[in-house]
């Protein structure tokens, strides 16, 4: 029996298979998805406490944000100026889109004039905002808990810049529940707009 000599046999070669492994997976979790948790309510009911989310981060560059997607996302100026840690990422959903007109009144949020049907079954706003634009290479976001959320209503547009990726799949708890699944979220009387 011959044994080979070098690093393409041996332990030479398991250490080569280790460190393509570990830059594979540090390129994957930089570049393409991420896991992440959730560490408070303001998703309710649609995202739990503790919730294990994967959050994928490619299809913005063929595809826009729209409305329905959960993002993740860097905390914009107006929050780090108040203190919040700036390593820290937050998770909405978008709900109005660049040269949308959006507006929270009546407990719902309306976007062009229309009330918003929120499938996804969003607590009713205690509060009213806007109306106004969203400007270019902006969104507007809120999370699903309304009343208990930091989220647009109070620090404004999201710049589109500061979007990390789009929650892709719950894989913990089980069962795995997609949240790029085809849903729609329609603008009443003004058609369906399918998102994921």
């Amino acid at each position: 029996m011959k044994f080979g000599h070098g690093w393409t046999t041996g332990w030479g070669n398991t250490l080569l298979t280790l460190l393509l492994a570990v830059v594979l997976a540090a390129v994957i979790r930089w570049a393409v998805a991420e896991p992440r948790y959730i560490p408070s309510g303001s998703m309710l009911p649609t995202l739990q406490l503790g919730d294990r989310l994967v959050v994928e981060k490619i299809s913005h560059y063929w595809r826009d944000w729209q409305r329905g997607d959960i993002v993740v996302f860097a905390p914009p100026p107006a929050l780090v100026s108040l203190g919040y840690n700036p390593d820290n990422v937050l998770i909405k959903r978008v709900v109005a889109l660049p040269g949308e007109t959006v507006e929270v009144k009546e407990g719902r949020v309306w976007v062009n004039g229309a009330p918003l049907a929120e499938p996804y079954g969003a607590t009713l706003a205690e509060y009213t905002w806007g109306p106004a634009v969203v400007p270019p290479g902006c969104v507007f976001v809120l999370g699903d808990n309304r009343n208990a959320s930091n989220d647009s209503h109070v620090w404004g547009f999201l710049d589109e810049r500061l979007i990390l990726g789009r929650a892709w799949v719950r894989f913990w708890p089980w069962p795995v529940r997609r949240y790029a699944a085809r849903e729609e979220v329609m603008l009443l009387g003004m058609g369906t707009h399918p998102f994921g």
